[in-house]
């Protein structure tokens, strides 16, 4: 803060800084652990830039256990030489002066990451202490920063003693660097008078930052610990493939299309203010150029995986390259589709955007001098032309796959239309049905599944659907139901194996359709979670390995088509008992009856009546199958609510669980052995039967 006892220079260091503290989120977004995070970024981004330009191949993060952040690297080192404008240190103008930098076109950088100049003095005036050393020119120089101004700590911790420079500031030498190496280190303190209490950086942000950063920068080395804990954690990432790599690390399912690059460039003319010798900013044409990387592939699923990125910088919220990607996917498909459209049977139906996306992964990168951003966090490209240069591009480079004469590319390109005007024809369908996947009246209930047995209340909060495995257990299950708000929808054995499916197949299985017709909130992309008919949805199949089989089947058709279903824990598995002992009492007092789950609970049971000197009646009933319940033992044990058990099928990590799902259930045969060998001796049969 300013005070009166500060001199002249402690104001002129300061007069900038001191707005940054004032509105600190202008220049971070927010005070939170988002804003704490991105401070890192704008550090670790100056070292990436210099990786981009040839200088240094290694970066290591260190988050230290008293709360501190360390970004060292191997480059060419912050400028010590004196500034001639401002007679300062180049050190202490990159972390005082607010755009004052290397990436204001003179050349040092022909296209970066930081642009505005006020990264490093940002994180500077947000921190309770900043200390930074470079290697240069032989020698180690360090300065040292309380809340943005130079001075002097008497200890190594942020709260010693402090003597800010009174007349000039010193760039200290404290030491010899070996001949030839050169490099930065930063080291800071977040200031616990701007960040909300007790943020922190999270370890796997970070880590999931820096292997994004290791993608896109091929060949250079990301280091990460993190020593906050009892065991220090280092972790390490260098890829050489690029983003081919990255969009096949990020995919989510098999793929229909290998990864294909496109890449090309494109030049514009932009006029900007350019600061003259005399101090003055005149307006020049300057011609700049747009580099354009993609890397895309499609899948068999109809998640839309998309990155996108100016320089190396994630913007999350795309912007007029990401614009430019979209509307060229749609010239060529459309284009393709129609050339296409007798072998395709397509009629009069356009493509639109939902069409293409679904089942794409695609990172894109363009790299351009200069480029306009929507703040300084940098979230949105603003540059028009380049919506342009990326569109002339894409479209080239993908028209020539279509155009390829290889068996591959032909053979590609033929199951993507065929996919593309599915996704099609399934958004045509759904929104033409979508009012008949509504919760109906008596006289509409002819739409509905004929073996439905629909419940009476029209209270969707409060009613239950029950998916029975097989009409014996319908039969017991009708009896057994409360018909005031649970309904029950059989099923014929086990449905379609949905993950290795493709979506018209999955429309056309008529378990499948009947399921998703009957929870009426359609599939997919089209899935409305409030238009759902029904409270709880349980799957009530019987407790032998092909019950289990089923249920699975049924789940994996909710966590790839109605999805939003199972995250909102409206999906149940029924828990029905597996034995019936029936404990005999002496003379008249009735027997009693007492129901088990597994072996090991009927054997603990037995065991325990043994003890007691009870008996039981032989043989212990063993339930095979629901059907063979009567229907008081299914409404006490499975159905009513007073009695029963319900597993509810969480997804906690939805990424993770895809890869299981992927794993047990899709077309890679291989992956599926492994696992079923190495796991073996590890998996319980409570954990497989689930």
């Amino acid at each position: 803060m300013v005070t009166a006892e500060y001199s002249a220079h402690h104001l002129q260091v300061l007069e900038g800084l001191e707005a940054v503290r004032k509105r600190p989120g202008m220049y971070i977004g927010s005070t939170d652990s988002r804003g704490l995070m991105h401070c890192l970024w704008e550090i670790i981004d100056n070292s990436v830039d210099e990786a981009l330009g040839g200088h240094g191949d290694r970066i290591e993060i260190t988050l230290h256990g008293d709360g501190s952040v360390e970004v060292r690297d191997h480059a060419r080192g912050i400028p010590v030489d004196i500034e001639p404008r401002t007679g300062l240190s180049g050190v202490e103008v990159v972390f005082t002066k607010l755009h004052a930098g290397g990436k204001f076109g003179g050349g040092s950088y022909a296209a970066s990451g930081g642009l505005h100049g006020v990264g490093a003095s940002v994180v500077n005036a947000l921190s309770e202490r900043l200390d930074v050393e470079v290697d240069r020119a032989g020698k180690t120089y360090a300065m040292s920063f309380h809340r943005g101004e130079p001075g002097v700590f008497a200890g190594p911790t942020p709260d010693a003693p402090f003597t800010p420079f009174d007349k000039s500031s010193e760039l200290r030498v404290v030491g010899k660097a070996r001949k030839g190496v050169t490099g930065t280190r930063i080291r800071y303190w977040a200031d616990r008078q701007i960040f909300t209490k007790d943020v922190a950086f999270g370890f796997d942000e970070l880590e999931q930052r820096v292997r994004q950063t290791a993608f896109l920068v091929p060949g250079l080395e990301m280091v990460v610990r993190d020593e906050r804990g009892a065991d220090p954690v280092e972790t390490s990432y260098r890829f050489d493939g690029g983003i081919s790599e990255f969009a096949e690390f990020l995919a989510p399912d098999a793929g229909i299309t290998e990864t294909w690059r496109l890449t090309g460039s494109g030049t514009f003319t932009e006029t900007v203010p350019v600061l003259q010798p005399t101090g003055a900013m005149v307006p020049t044409d300057v011609e700049r150029e747009c580099e354009v990387d993609v890397a895309l592939r499609w899948g068999t699923g109809y998640d839309t995986v998309m990155r996108s990125f100016v320089n190396i910088i994630a913007t999350p919220k795309g912007g007029t390259h990401q614009q430019g990607f979209e509307q060229g996917l749609m010239k060529v498909l459309r284009s393709q589709v129609d050339q296409n459209a007798r072998r395709l049977k397509v009629g009069n139906d356009k493509l639109e955007k939902d069409d293409i996306l679904a089942g794409l992964t695609a990172v894109l990168n363009v790299r351009l001098p200069e480029p306009q951003f929507e703040g300084q966090t940098k979230e949105i490209l603003g540059t028009p032309a380049v919506r342009q240069i990326v569109s002339s591009v894409v479209t080239k480079q993908l028209a020539a796959r279509f155009a390829s004469t290889k068996r591959d590319d032909k053979a590609q390109t033929s199951l993507l239309l065929d996919k593309v005007v599915s996704e099609m024809k399934s958004r045509i369908s759904a929104r033409t049905h979508k009012e008949t996947q509504r919760r109906k009246n008596a006289l509409e209930s002819s739409s509905l599944p004929v073996k439905l047995v629909d419940c009476r209340s029209n209270d969707v909060a409060d009613s239950e659907l029950f998916i029975v495995e097989g009409d014996s257990a319908l039969g017991t299950a009708k009896l057994a139901r409360s018909s005031e708000y649970q309904a029950l929808l059989p099923i014929r054995g086990k449905i379609l194996n949905v993950q290795k499916a493709s979506v018209s197949d999955m429309l056309s299985n008529a378990e499948c359709a009947a399921i998703i017709q009957t929870i009426g909130a359609g599939s997919g992309r089209s899935f409305e979670l409030d238009a759902a008919r029904y409270g709880k949805v349980i799957l009530m199949s019987d407790a032998d390995v092909d019950g289990a089989h089923i249920r699975t089947l049924l789940l994996t058709l909710f966590f790839r088509y109605m999805r939003p279903l199972v995250e909102a824990g409206r999906v149940f598995a029924a828990v029905p008992p597996l034995h019936r002992v029936v404990v005999m009492n002496p003379g008249t007092k009735p027997h009693e009856t007492i129901y088990t789950y597994s072996e090991q609970e009927l054997h603990a049971l037995l065991t325990k009546l043994t003890k007691s000197g009870k008996r039981w009646q032989e043989p212990v009933q063993r339930y095979k199958g629901l059907g063979e319940m009567d229907a008081d033992q299914l409404a006490t044990t499975t159905m009513d609510r007073a009695g029963r058990t319900l597993r509810r099928v969480r997804v906690e990590d939805a990424e993770l669980a895809a890869g299981v799902f992927e794993l047990l259930m899709g077309n890679e045969v291989a992956p599926r052995r492994e696992f079923i060998v190495e796991a073996s001796d590890r998996l319980a049969r409570e954990r497989i039967d689930a």
